[in-house]
Parts: C-alpha cells; sequence; structure tokens
C-alpha cells in the first residue's frame, strides 16, 4: 500500500507531524538514517497507525503516491544539502519535495532553482508551534513552487491550526518566501521573549515581587490585551516549583541563554536592506551578553551599582506602566518585523500579502497573540500600509500607552534594571515620530573630514564647505570632491 506523503527526520518535530498528519486521514511512509529510531517510533507513538516504516532511500521513495510528497524534517545546512542529493536523484518530474526545518531562506533559492530546473517542486516551508505545535496543528509558512504548493495544501491546510475556522497554512510565495518569513516570526519571538522577560526585571528587581505574585499578574494580563502563548506560558512557568529546592524552578534556573541562529539571520538581513529592527537586535544582543555569565558575576564585584531607594511609589500604578511598556514595545517588534518583511518582498519579488501572514501567526506559532487580529485588519483596510504605527488602531494604543511606557524605562533606568528591548523600542518610537533628527551634525561632520556633502532645508542641490576656510559653501553639480583632509567612513 502506497502512502499519501512521506517523512524523513523521526526526532521529535517529525514524530509529531507524522502522527499530526495520520490523525487527519493520510498514510505516511518514515525513515530516519538510524533505523532503530524507525523502529521504536512505529512501535510505541506509531503503533497501529496509518505510519509505513522504510529502511531504506529508495524503499521510502518506492512507498509515495504520484506526484510524490516528502518532507525533510532534520537540522538545516550540510544535513539538508546531503539529503537532497540522496533523494533527488530518485524523484521524477512533478514530484515535491518540502523542506521543514529553519533552513537559511538563500540556501532554500538556491535549492528551488536547482531543482525547479530538474523539473522538481521544492518547497522551503516554515513550521512553528514547538513539540506541540507539530502535533495538533503548526503554522505552516510554505514557499516555493506555486503548482507544488498546490499539490501539497490538501494535506497541509488539514494538518495546520484552525483559527476561526481558517487554516493557519497559506501560500508565501517564491523560491525562499516561506524560509523568509519564518525566520523573520523567529526574530520577532526573539523580541517578545526579552520583552518579556524586561518585564520580569522590572516587577522582580525594583517591585521585590514573589513569583507566585507574578503568575497572577501574568495570568491577569493574559485576559486582557496582552493574551499570547508566550505571556500563558510565562504565568505556568512562575507557578512552578522545583521537587529538589521547593523553591519557584525559574530562580534556580541558570541566566545564560542560547540561540540557534535565525535571530542572527534576520539582523544581517535587515542590515543588507537598511531596515531598522532595533528590538530584536537588542534581544540577540541580551542572549549573547547573559552567555558572558563568568564574565559578568566578575565585573558585578568591580563596577558601581546606582545607589536605588526602596520604592515608594504606587506599586499598582508601576505594574500597569509596566504592562503598557511592553504593550507598546510588543507593537514596534512587530511594526519593525512587518517593514522586514515588506523589504525582503520588494527586494526578492516576492509579492507577500501581510494579512495573510499576520492570519497564520494567530494559531498554531509561537507568537500567536490576540492582537495579531488587529495586524490583519490593518492590513485590510491598507494593504500597502507602510508602517503599522500608522494605522490608526495602533496609534491610539501609543497614545494611550505613551507615558507609561516612559515611566516603566525611565523607572528601570534609575534602578539599574537593564531593559535594552523597552529601551530600544521607545528610541525607535522617538526617531520615528520626530520631524527633525540630529543627523544634520552627523552630515556636518561626514563632510568636514571626508568631504561627503550635504543637502540644505532652504533649497534643492548637493553642498560641500571648506569648512577651516572661509569660502563660501560649494554647490556640487558633479562628482564629491575628494578631502585633502581625511577620505574615511
Amino acid at each position: 500500500m502506497q502512502s499519501d506523503i512521506g517523512l524523513i527526520g523521526l526526532a521529535v518535530m517529525g514524530e509529531n507531524l507524522a502522527l499530526n498528519m495520520e490523525s487527519k486521514g493520510f498514510s505516511v511512509a518514515v525513515f530516519n538514517r538510524t533505523t532503530a529510531v524507525t523502529e521504536k517510533f512505529v512501535a510505541t507513538r506509531g503503533k497501529g497507525k496509518k505510519i509505513a516504516p522504510t529502511e531504506t532511500i529508495e524503499e521510502f521513495i518506492g512507498t509515495l503516491k504520484r506526484p510524490r510528497q516528502a518532507m525533510l524534517m532534520i537540522k538545516a545546512g550540510k544535513p539538508v544539502e546531503q539529503v537532497i542529493g540522496e533523494v533527488a536523484p530518485l524523484l521524477e518530474k512533478g514530484d515535491v519535495l518540502i523542506d521543514g526545518g529553519n533552513s537559511l531562506f538563500i540556501d532554500t533559492q538556491r535549492r528551488f532553482r536547482d531543482l525547479e530546473g530538474k523539473g522538481i517542486h521544492y518547497i522551503g516551508c516554515g513550521v512553528s508551534g514547538g513539540e506541540e505545535g507539530a502535533l495538533k496543528g503548526p503554522s505552516l509558512m510554505p514557499g516555493g513552487c506555486r503548482e507544488g504548493y498546490e499539490i501539497i495544501a490538501p494535506i497541509f491546510r488539514k494538518i495546520a491550526a484552525q483559527v476561526d475556522g481558517e487554516s493557519c497554512c497559506r501560500y508565501m510565495g517564491p523560491d525562499g518566501a516561506g524560509h523568509y518569513v519564518k525566520m523573520v516570526h523567529n526574530g520577532i519571538e526573539y523580541g517578545d521573549m526579552q520583552l518579556i522577560c524586561e518585564a520580569y526585571a522590572i516587577l522582580k528587581n525594583v517591585l521585590g515581587l514573589e513569583a507566585n505574585h507574578l503568575a497572577d499578574i501574568f495570568a491577569e494580563w493574559n485576559r486582557g490585551a496582552l493574551e499570547s502563548y508566550l505571556i500563558e506560558i510565562t504565568a505556568e512557568i512562575f507557578r512552578k516549583l522545583d521537587p529538589d529546592t521547593g523553591k519557584p524552578l525559574v530562580d534556580v534556573i541558570l541566566d545564560k541563554a542560547g540561540q540557534k541562529g535565525t535571530g542572527l539571520w534576520t539582523l544581517q538581513s535587515a542590515l543588507s536592506q537598511s531596515v531598522i529592527i532595533s528590538t530584536i537586535n537588542a534581544a540577540v544582543e541580551a542572549r549573547v551578553i547573559s552567555s558572558r555569565k563568568e564574565e559578568r558575576l566578575a565585573a558585578s564585584k568591580i563596577l558601581p551599582q546606582p545607589q536605588s531607594p526602596t520604592f515608594s511609589g504606587n506599586r499598582d500604578e508601576l505594574i500597569q506602566a509596566v504592562h503598557d511598556a511592553l504593550y507598546a514595545s510588543k507593537i514596534v517588534s512587530y511594526a519593525q518585523g512587518m517593514e522586514l518583511l515588506g523589504a525582503a518582498s520588494a527586494s526578492y519579488n516576492w509579492n507577500l500579502n501581510f494579512g495573510d501572514i499576520a492570519t497564520i501567526w494567530r494559531g498554531g506559532c509561537i507568537i500567536r497573540a490576540k492582537f495579531l487580529n488587529r495586524i490583519t485588519e490593518a492590513y485590510a483596510r491598507d494593504p500597502k500600509l507602510h508602517n503599522l504605527l500608522l494605522d490608526q488602531y495602533f496609534t491610539d494604543i501609543i497614545a494611550k500607552t505613551q507615558h507609561n511606557w516612559r515611566v516603566a524605562v525611565s523607572t528601570a533606568i534609575n534602578y539599574g534594571v537593564a531593559v535594552p528591548a523597552f529601551s530600544a523600542s521607545l528610541a525607535y518610537f522617538d526617531s520615528y515620530r520626530s520631524a527633525r533628527l540630529p543627523a544634520n551634525l552627523l552630515q556636518a561632520q561626514r563632510d568636514f573630514f571626508g568631504a561627503h556633502t550635504y543637502e540644505r532645508v532652504d533649497k534643492p542641490g548637493i553642498f560641500h564647505t571648506d569648512w577651516m576656510g572661509d569660502q563660501p559653501a560649494q554647490e556640487i553639480s558633479g562628482p564629491k570632491p575628494t578631502s585633502k583632509r581625511h577620505a574615511g567612513e
């Protein structure tokens, strides 16, 4: 009996996706390079289900219905390259090969071109939701050949999370679009997590709140505008006790975070396209400095601490201020992420649908949140919206939260609590809303040492000044002059 779809790679995500597919009525062929892993899976979690174990790649391909649909759930990079090299020669024109890992989008673009030239439809599909999402319904972000997507759509739209009767699976765009959207999703996830951590840091270090009180606060926040998966699990984390010590488990976890690379890729892409994602950047840097635990311990014994008094203000007002700072910063983070998607869409001719992206992020994925409905509505009002902050709904929220946002950030600064993502979000907002920035001085500096020229506010043209002489500004009509002093930068 032939299978509807095949899956290569039986780590937890692969196993759960296979079980998800089978539970939705599809027969699944599975292969893992270590045969013992396959045997264990079909003898335990896959027992009695329409899951066919295979021992070789040839047997795996031979069990699939035509046009074949084969999905890889393996580590990005060389492992994907190796398996594609083994699988592709066995596929026929019109078959579909899907990479469901976190591959770098430029790798997906290259593989897409190579395989399309052989008549094989290549799909780079972002899969978000972790272990639970993979099993019960993830958010799926497929990109690549549209014809190939139409072949896999009946399975993928059914196994994805469902919200308000809609599947959290939409076609993203050509070649690497799906993996790019997933990369930015992960960047936003970095920002969301760091913002929550900074809210926790203020509440704990300024107000001295214990874990049980923090759990109640986050549970309450999850019943309002901040309702989201990450806020929900944060409340649960604070309630968990360590069986060894009886203390809140969060208090005995080492403050040293890791990362898998998608945050860094997001930063690199943003830099290459001159897009500001300062909140995500701050979140990535926060993980980096957290990893330097020993160095921080040594520095804490040497560097001076702020002379912070015991908090004597209104505790409830500060809690509300932190709530509002978290909400406003979250909006900024998503605004930056969506702007990056817009820049990439234009650069790579993907024609991304931002309303669709917000829609599929409402369920299954890690950043699923109530306010994603508002983002969907914003793009329904204006599909070409350049920045979420300019949508009236979000403008109104910022107007209501701006004062408390500043209170939370200034309080953290006064008490020596590091809030890099809160601060970066607020600085972005203050820069974006400013009709005039101090870049006029910067341009003067650049012209002084490097003759880089400048424009004026009172008349058109490109100008250069001999800053140490008494000659009037020179209007430049040809190439920029070479500075006699320093042509640096």
